[in-house]
């Protein structure tokens, strides 16, 4: 994609508490998406992120936890985005880090080329067609360790390998596969992670202060305070399907979003399932306080052609102002976006449906049970019908009257497979730029 010339915003980055401009109603169930125009919807710049060598970014922060980056840029910083306060000036965060998949016989072997990789918060700033970094933080232990992005635990998360897949890495208590962000009011961060799952809150210099995890978790050996605080159902998210979405609601409560249905009671009803849950949890309580069902659409309604449910996931939450939020539904290939309301109704916290007893709510027809109820959804955009939205958007947040910033996860140029990597070890990239967009709607942000 060549980039466009970025047009210096005429307005500040609005606080997330604007509500979205509707477009259209869609039902809870079976009902067919109401029409919706978004043609007019249009990208309005672009920006990407120049090469920049992992090694360098990495030991700028933390000299010597990377002495090989197998030519890996930096990358993965799509993981979320949330407004610094200055117009065109985000913060963002990266994932695990670099990593793929390799069959080895009927297995496929979650591989870690650059395994001294430390997960890191970073500040950008789109400047005409560039993205550029303004600040970096590391997220680093108690003592100040990187925390990495390495698996925790044997038996529930995949086995770490090396580039190759033919060598063994140790498990880490202390990784995190850091996804959605927000910061707090004073100066801090919060985060959700893909392993636990988890909700983690970060000082504004990036050492963990907490980790809550579900009840049951018994996760030892880390070096920051872990929290057993999160329902116990969670335990059975799908591996590499934690929390994947963040929000910071104006009364300061944290609303966070599992990315795909939990394997409840089994696999097969989780990849089935269409329902996927949000938490809502208050720092001030240090507890969660309610939680909501949420029901994606017909997995070919969001990726016409695709008929495999599993590939629907949430990467995004937006808060929009009172009890709004803007949620993304995706596949690698397509994204849509709707509003959504956190009704005091259809909170499901402490009901039967926090449990493993069949009917579970993974388990429900489309039509859910009245004492069961799914969130009512409204179609904002389909991003599909927009030219020039780069795949597996992952960072979304909300600018001025009527624009949407974009952020894709570019997975730092990596593919699956034994082809990532050439004979010698050195990456075979994607070309996949990380790029951010703005696209402008054709109605006003509220």
């Amino acid at each position: 994609m060549n980039p466009r010339l970025l047009r210096r915003p005429a307005a500040v980055v609005l606080p997330l508490s604007a509500a979205l401009a509707l477009t259209a109603v869609v039902g809870t169930a079976e009902a067919e998406p109401a029409r919706h125009d978004t043609a007019a919807a249009r990208v309005v710049s672009t920006s990407t992120l120049p090469d920049i060598p992992l090694a360098a970014f990495s030991n700028a922060l933390l000299p010597g936890t990377v002495d090989d980056d197998r030519d890996v840029d930096l990358g993965g910083i799509g993981s979320d985005l949330y407004p610094a306060g200055r117009p065109g000036e985000y913060w963002t965060v990266t994932d695990r880090g670099p990593n793929g998949q390799i069959a080895v016989g009927k297995d496929k072997r979650r591989t870690f080329p650059v395994p001294g990789f430390d997960p890191a918060i970073v500040k950008v700033r789109a400047v005409g067609d560039r993205i550029r970094v303004l600040k970096s933080i590391p997220l680093t232990t108690a003592s100040g360790a990187p925390v990495t992005g390495l698996p925790n635990q044997p038996g529930r998360d995949e086995a770490p390998y090396d580039h190759s897949a033919t060598t063994p890495l140790a498990y880490d208590p202390n990784g995190l596969d850091t996804e959605g962000l927000v910061r707090d009011r004073d100066g801090g961060f919060w985060l959700v992670d893909e392993y636990g799952p988890s909700l983690v809150h970060v000082s504004a210099a990036g050492r963990v202060l907490a980790r809550h995890v579900p009840r049951g978790l018994a996760l030892t050996g880390a070096d920051y305070p872990v929290v057993e605080s999160l329902p116990s159902v969670f335990l059975k998210r799908k591996i590499n399907r934690g929390f994947e979405g963040l929000a910071l609601l104006p009364d300061g409560d944290l609303v966070m979003a599992l990315q795909s249905p939990l394997l409840n009671p089994d696999k097969a009803a989780g990849e089935d399932s269409r329902t996927t849950r949000l938490l809502r949890f208050s720092p001030r309580k240090n507890r969660v306080t309610a939680e909501y069902a949420y029901r994606f659409d017909p997995v070919g309604v969001v990726e016409p052609g695709q008929t495999k449910t599993s590939e629907l996931k949430i990467s995004s939450v937006v808060a929009l102002g009172g009890d709004r939020l803007l949620v993304q539904e995706r596949t690698d290939k397509a994204s849509r976006l709707y509003e959504v309301r956190l009704r005091r109704g259809a909170d499901i916290l402490g009901s039967r449906w926090d449990g493993t007893a069949s009917p579970t709510l993974e388990q429900l027809d489309d039509e859910a049970a009245p004492d069961a109820p799914v969130l009512e959804k409204r179609l904002v955009v389909d991003l599909n019908t927009v030219a020039g939205v780069p795949g597996k958007i992952e960072g979304i947040a909300v600018e001025g009257s009527s624009t949407l910033v974009l952020l894709n996860d570019n997975d730092f140029g990596m593919t699956d497979g034994p082809g990532a990597f050439d004979a010698n070890g050195r990456l075979v990239d994607s070309g996949v730029e990380t790029t951010l967009v703005r696209v402008r709607l054709p109605h006003r942000l509220r």
